[in-house]
């Protein structure tokens, strides 16, 4: 019982601390919304890069369904039992701020770069199709003729390169150098 009653004392503690987190009699009662809202940007960040983010080029239903879930999931775990306002517009503000953060080091530092995004894949290379690539990222032969499609190529044989850029599209450039065009196939996914 008295491990319980410790542990509740710490508990507490804890919590005044985070709450009323105090240098030189400042007080910042928000502290905990702040360093909540930054594990909340990390981890969806992470999970983001795990499960995909070309996953995101194009939403479908249950995409959208599945990004309004989470947000509401997160929220409580951002900003706690405060219900305010100010504790709401707190949270979005450190969401932006570290948003914004991580996108000037992302551009100073290629490493960073590197680990958050994802490099554009080699999917056909002078007509030859790179079947463990296209296997890997789960397109579809169907897909990647739509694209050709879309870029006025009717045979594998006519492309020189066909990418899947890192924002979820597939570019094709045909052997006709005269015949590039900027059209992009957004990737459907509707698995």
């Amino acid at each position: 019982i008295n491990i319980l009653a410790a542990l509740s004392k710490f508990k507490n503690f804890g919590k005044a601390f985070l709450f009323n987190f105090k240098i030189k009699n400042m007080t910042f009662p928000y502290l905990d919304i702040v360093l909540r809202s930054i594990a909340v940007y990390f981890f969806m960040t992470i999970a983001l890069r795990i499960f995909g983010k070309k996953e995101l080029s194009q939403l479908n239903t249950a995409d959208v369904i599945l990004i309004l879930l989470i947000s509401n999931s997160v929220q409580n775990a951002m900003v706690g039992p405060d219900t305010s306002l100010i504790g709401g517009l707190i949270a979005a503000l450190v969401l932006f701020v570290i948003n914004y953060i991580i996108k000037k080091l992302m551009r100073r530092y290629k490493t960073i770069s590197d680990l958050l995004l994802d490099k554009p894949q080699v999917l056909v290379h002078d007509g030859k199709l790179d079947f463990q690539t296209l296997s890997r990222l789960d397109i579809s032969d169907e897909e990647l003729k739509e694209a050709m499609r879309e870029h006025g190529i009717e045979y594998f044989k006519n492309i020189k390169l066909a990418m899947l850029e890192i924002d979820g599209t597939i570019s094709i450039i045909s052997e006709d150098q005269k015949n590039l065009k900027q059209t992009h196939y957004k990737r459907n996914h509707n698995r």
